[in-house]
């Protein structure tokens, strides 16, 4: 069962009033040739055009009056809450009018309440042919994409929704896409990402027990949908979602403490004390740093843990000790950009220039849209005299922060 969402599409929504139709429908002419006289002949040349304009005229009245009939009726079984009837009818209506963006939404959204997800998946589909600037449907197309279980589809569907436009006039459709790309997040191991949007969620006063478990699963790298969850873990899951919400929720001494009840009951399990680290780096960042060595020795190829350290030895100036700490990181993960990143940092902090030009240059292969590392590959052009790369790594900056900057306003 999906989560079931009640979205009227009616015909005055602002999203799609500049998608209406405004012309006739084709209509379909026939060719009729008959035997005639000069004289009849004559009279045809003089009198068929207006005739034919007139019929054409006729058969497109009727068509938009029958069109206009089932829709009104599709309508009002919609209302009456008749799914089949209204899912019969809106098809029809759709026959005669292809471009009807008010149907095809409707259509769907039935579909979907009706647990009818692979139908439901291409009538969206259509509509986001008819409206690719539209969100909404992009959202809907990507929850039936998840419950078919298409999950690759599913998560670039949501992203492209909430990157289109916003679902700011649905807010139960802008939570229920929140909280499935963050879910999707997690499981295909993009965990900050689905941390932050959870984050938000919370942060905007949605504490369910559904989000407590999602965000448990993301903070301690669960590469799991909550319904995949070892039944085992949950227990474990939910004390990390919640310490992990509190922490974030201006709560931050009730988070403390659950994260420390957490770690006396499953201080030996992968990610916990990583978990409880990055919430300790803000305020405290030697403790912190304990946290992160200590799941060094639980997993010690944690690449996550060994780049908090090095970071937090840059942002020091403490580059000798946060030396072995990205070389480690690069070894155990040569296709993480941000491994390469902060290695050429380090260098470059260093004096080691050509060294860390050569880390950069492999970071900004790994990740061309990240204007941190492209800053970074400007100062270590410009240290080593390098102006023309410093200058185009610079413009390519300076690109990149204003799409970001451009793209958080919105």
């Amino acid at each position: 069962m999906g989560v079931p969402i009640i979205v009227s599409f009616e015909s005055e929504s602002p999203l799609y009033t500049d998608m209406r139709s405004k012309g006739a429908l084709p209509t379909l002419a026939l060719t009729i040739c008959l035997s005639i006289s000069p004289m009849e002949l004559i009279w045809a040349q003089t009198t068929s055009a207006p005739a034919s304009s007139a019929a054409k005229t006729r058969t497109s009245s009727a068509s938009v009056s029958q069109f206009d009939r089932i829709a009104k009726q599709a309508a009002q079984a919609r209302d009456q809450n008749k799914p089949e009837e209204a899912i019969r009818l809106y098809r029809q209506a759709l026959k005669l009018k292809p471009s009807w963006p008010e149907g095809w939404w409707d259509l769907g959204a039935i579909l979907y309440d009706a647990d009818r997800y692979d139908e439901g998946r291409e009538t969206f589909r259509r509509l986001t042919i008819l409206k690719p600037d539209g969100a909404p449907a992009w959202a809907m197309l990507g929850l039936c994409e998840f419950e078919l279980r298409d999950y690759v589809p599913a998560l670039q569907h949501l992203r492209r929704a909430l990157i289109t436009g916003s679902l700011s006039g649905n807010p139960e459709l802008s939570s229920v896409a929140h909280y499935h790309l963050a879910i999707l997040d997690t499981r295909f191991e993009e965990y900050e990402a689905g941390t932050e949007t959870l984050f938000v969620m919370a942060r905007a006063g949605n504490e369910s027990p559904s989000l407590i478990e999602a965000l448990g699963l993301s903070v301690l790298r669960m590469p799991f949908l909550p319904s995949e969850m070892p039944p085992d873990k949950r227990e474990m899951v939910l004390m990390a979602g919640r310490a992990a919400c509190d922490m974030r929720t201006h709560r931050a001494e009730d988070g403390k403490r659950e994260f420390e009840e957490l770690i006396a009951r499953y201080g030996e399990t992968p990610n916990v004390h990583y978990a409880y680290g990055t919430f300790l780096l803000s305020t405290d960042a030697d403790a912190a740093l304990s946290e992160f060595n200590r799941e060094i020795q639980i997993s010690p190829n944690h690449v996550p843990a060994r780049l908090q350290i090095a970071f937090e030895y840059i942002k020091r100036t403490d580059f000798d000790t946060g030396l072995p700490f990205a070389e480690k990181a690069v070894e155990l993960a040569p296709q993480l950009f941000a491994a390469h990143d902060a290695l050429g940092r380090i260098f470059l902090g260093m004096g080691k220039t050509n060294e860390a030009i050569g880390e950069l240059e492999t970071a900004v292969k790994l990740a061309p849209d990240s204007p941190e590392v492209q800053f970074a590959l400007y100062t270590a052009y410009a240290r080593a005299g390098r102006k023309q790369d410093a200058e185009r790594a610079r413009a390519e900056f300076m690109r990149l922060d204003k799409l970001r900057r451009t793209d958080i306003r919105e």
